[in-house]
């Protein structure tokens, strides 16, 4: 493993005995996991069991029955797995700051493995646990195939500034997995397999969402939609994937979002399947480039979510125009229940609600003509951002926050020509979609 994925949390020297602890949360999967592995290979070091912990928060952001129940069902497939590996799984439930040390204390733990997260709330989990715990404490970044901080050590202004950085270093660090083996030490006491449904009524959820059914969760399909999309759509992908009409996409988000799927394994199987072509290109400047520019702004701007983390072009030319009359304002609940004026926004809106995913082309015009119809940017990024992590199975992820601030305020874009309400922010329109896709077939497809 590239020791340029590990950040070290805590130095100090563990005198404990128990076993390496790993704690999973945003890489919910044992196959292609550098976490898991590197745990793995420090516990075969020092002769010791290793365990997965896992932290069920019973409230979390906007999450509702659809996303715990998608994450729970991926969960139980990866205790399954481990027990075959002879590695120990615990279901914390609580919140991570106080049930992590906890844990470690408890057990003894010899040292603490935590995957990588730009988020405000996973890094103050992690910054609130290390006052409460002795033992070594490293972060890998198992999520991204080129590390957020070997890539860059400041946020980027854009792809055309992150792109050269990540295809720089991507040779280095675009390798395949070793294999997790069977652990050699056993937990004195192995613990007892885990109550899911008990789990899920513990939970206090915001909002009760019927699940995604055309999404299976866990491991085993997150493969087999990657094995699918290979075969049947990447062929077409560059040509296609901008078409709301046509299943053209990858339809591998949420299970990257979950970490059910490592995106580093896309990227090996796609380019190995296919090689050099025009639509494996537009995949990796998705997969990788994109993507980890989202990771890259999330985790250098603390404001990412709000209107302060704008450029200051942005702000100051959507301040000059906070006075500038709208010709539709929508309350949060118009929104929600896609009664606005316009038929392709209430068709994306009644997508995202029913299958739990918008394509991707149309979250781009979804957002901006929130800005248009609430009175001030800060609304906006307010009513985009909850829609998103409501009803999106891959929303409260850098992904979806850094779209809603490109979209909203300008980040990662230049200036363009003004315009009344958006000032200098891209603009889109209904009739641009029109040049784009057959937005008729769309809406018959999403009506009401």
């Amino acid at each position: 493993m590239k020791q340029r994925r590990i950040h070290v949390i805590n130095a100090a020297r563990s005198a404990n005995t128990g076993p390496v602890v790993y704690w999973m949360s945003r890489d919910q999967r044992i196959h292609d996991n550098w976490a898991l592995l590197f745990a793995q290979k420090l516990a075969i070091e020092q002769k010791v069991p290793l365990t997965v912990i896992f932290c069920l928060v019973p409230e979390f952001l906007s999450a509702t029955t659809r996303h715990y129940s998608f994450m729970i069902k991926g969960l139980r497939e990866v205790e399954a797995a481990l027990v075959k590996k002879n590695i120990g799984f615990s279901l914390l439930i609580g919140s991570p700051a106080k049930e992590v040390p906890r844990f470690i204390n408890k057990h003894r733990a010899h040292t603490l493995i935590a995957d990588f997260d730009p988020l405000h709330i996973k890094k103050d989990w992690k910054d609130e646990a290390v006052h409460h715990i002795a033992i070594p404490f490293f972060e890998v970044d198992a999520h991204n195939i080129v590390p957020c901080r070997a890539a860059s050590l400041k946020q980027e202004y854009g792809a055309y500034t992150l792109r050269p950085k990540i295809n720089r270093l991507l040779p280095e660090f675009l390798d395949d997995f070793p294999p997790l083996k069977k652990h050699p030490f056993t937990l004195s006491a192995p613990g007892i397999r885990i109550d899911w449904e008990r789990a899920f009524r513990s939970l206090n959820f915001k909002g009760s969402l019927g699940e995604a059914h055309w999404f299976i969760p866990g491991e085993k399909a997150a493969q087999n939609a990657l094995n699918a999309f290979v075969n049947s759509r990447l062929q077409n992908y560059n040509d296609q994937r901008n078409d709301p009409t046509i299943d053209g996409q990858s339809n591998l988000s949420p299970y990257l979002h979950f970490g059910q799927l490592s995106a580093q394994r896309v990227a090996l199987e796609v380019t190995r399947q296919a090689g050099k072509t025009e639509s494996t290109t537009a995949l990796i400047e998705e997969l990788v480039v994109r993507r980890e520019l989202s990771d890259n702004f999330c985790f250098y701007n603390p404001n990412y979510d709000r209107f302060a983390g704008f450029p200051a072009w942005a702000r100051k030319t959507l301040d000059a125009h906070r006075t500038d009359r709208r010709e539709y304002i929508y309350s949060l609940k118009e929104f929600e229940n896609a009664a606005t004026h316009d038929y392709l926004w209430n068709a994306a809106q009644i997508e995202m609600t029913e299958k739990g995913k918008m394509h991707g082309y149309l979250r781009m015009y979804w957002a901006k003509k929130i800005l248009e119809w609430t009175e001030t940017p800060e609304d906006a990024m307010e009513i985009a951002t909850y829609l998103n992590d409501k009803y999106e199975l891959d929303g409260r992820d850098p992904n979806g926050y850094t779209g809603i601030a490109w979209s909203i305020g300008g980040v990662h874009d230049r200036a363009w020509r003004e315009r009344p309400v958006f000032g200098k922010i891209r603009y889109m329109s209904y009739n641009g979609c029109k040049s784009k896709f057959n937005v008729k077939a769309y809406i018959e497809k999403y009506k009401q």
